[in-house]
């Protein structure tokens, strides 16, 4: 049986320089990486054996090459020949090699000749006010282009950021025209790139990571803390549900001596009223935020979370700010009288915790041991109602 033919055909060849444009070595400089000319190519010939047993493929081949070459198309790759001696046939002239003669063959061959000039537009706009910009053009000129539409914009923002390190205004507030909180929001991974490079490193904060308002200086949307007063008597202005940041909570003058915490946003909304008492809820991991405010030391602090391994963990770093804290239906009764009602916890916690009381660690180990089963939670939203309202009552 004959095994396929595995020569190259122009369009092979045509692939080769397609790939190079692709990685964007067809629009910089040698010197950074870019393509020298003439570039040569690579070039899947026949060996002398097929030259022998196969010339009328072997001239088909020669024919279909010289046919896509610069010689016939007056662009693209060019030929180097070579000649054999065969021995039915006499001496032929066969392509040994194929190169691209120029940098505009090249371009010429995959199409791209004006997506190269607006490259070098833009290049030589951008290192004209960012010199510092030119090695990553270098690395990046296909970035640039994915966004040719945007640069000017782009390269408006940099200015304003440059004339303003650190403003501390809201993103709304970034007054560019053109360039709106959407614009910044949806490019914010590009401008990263770009803004670290053009930027004083003073104005650039690293441990923020990838947060842009926090690493550029730029106000953030201050976390808000929602609550609901469980008692008619100390509701703020007639208000029982209400969420305000947690700078203006600390300010909150109140008489509320006793707070309970709970994650699901439902549980919160139906909380039973309890005399001298609020609820907050929906806070998660972000409960750290309650650090802001004082008053709450002074209150009788209940944690109601999911009976899991996740729940125990943020129990534990509660209270590593109210040590006092007290846990809530999060106990062994609890859990074994909802049993109908488990669920799974995909990824359960795996770090120490050095916060909860010998009873809850029981609980945890257990959970996290699969003493009761695989992967086993309790949902604060599965717990039944007036099991409930009777350990609320009992706390009240």
């Amino acid at each position: 049986m004959t095994l396929p033919v595995a020569w190259s055909t122009p369009e092979d060849i045509d692939a080769q320089v397609r790939r190079l444009w692709e990685r964007g070595r067809l629009l910089v400089a040698p010197s950074d990486g870019g393509c020298a000319f003439p570039l040569s190519l690579r070039l899947r010939r026949p060996d002398s054996r097929a030259m022998s047993d196969r010339f009328d493929e072997v001239r088909r081949w020669i024919r279909d090459l010289e046919g896509g070459s610069k010689a016939r198309r007056g662009f693209g790759y060019a030929i180097a020949w070579t000649e054999i001696d065969h021995r039915q046939l006499g001496r032929n002239r066969v392509p040994a090699g194929a190169s691209v003669p120029t940098r505009a063959d090249a371009l010429r061959l995959v199409g791209k000749q004006r997506q190269a000039d607006e490259y070098a537009r833009l290049a030589a706009a951008t290192v004209a006010t960012f010199p510092e910009l030119s090695p990553w053009l270098a690395k990046k000129a296909m970035t640039v282009l994915e966004h040719a539409d945007d640069w000017d914009r782009i390269l408006a923002a940099l200015a304003w950021f440059r004339e303003h390190p650190r403003p501390g205004l809201y993103l709304r507030q970034v007054d560019v025209a053109g360039v709106d909180t959407k614009f910044i929001e949806t490019r914010a991974g590009l401008l990263i790139e770009l803004l670290d490079r053009v930027l004083p490193s003073e104005a650039v904060d690293l441990s923020a990571g990838r947060r842009f308002e926090a690493r550029y200086g730029l106000l953030s949307k201050p976390p808000s803390v929602r609550f609901r007063v469980l008692d008619p008597r100390h509701r703020i202005g007639g208000l029982s549900d209400l969420a305000v940041p947690a700078h203006e909570l600390a300010r909150l003058e109140t008489a509320i001596r006793r707070v309970f915490i709970t994650e699901n946003e439902i549980n919160g909304l139906s909380f039973p009223e309890v005399p001298g008492s609020l609820v907050i809820f929906g806070l998660g991991y972000g409960l750290d935020r309650l650090a802001e405010v004082p008053w709450l030391r002074r209150t009788e602090i209940h944690y109601w979370g999911d009976i899991d391994t996740h729940g125990f963990a943020i129990l534990d770093r509660l209270r590593a700010t109210f040590p006092a804290a007290a846990s809530l239906l999060m106990d062994h009764e609890t859990l074994m009288q909802h049993r109908a009602l488990w669920g799974r916890e995909e990824t359960p916690h795996a770090g120490p915790l050095e916060r909860l009381t010998s009873h809850e660690w029981d609980i945890y180990r257990a959970l996290a041991d699969h003493r009761h089963g695989d992967h086993v939670r309790l949902e604060q939203e599965r717990i039944g109602f007036r099991w409930v309202t009777r350990a609320i009552e009992a706390v009240g």
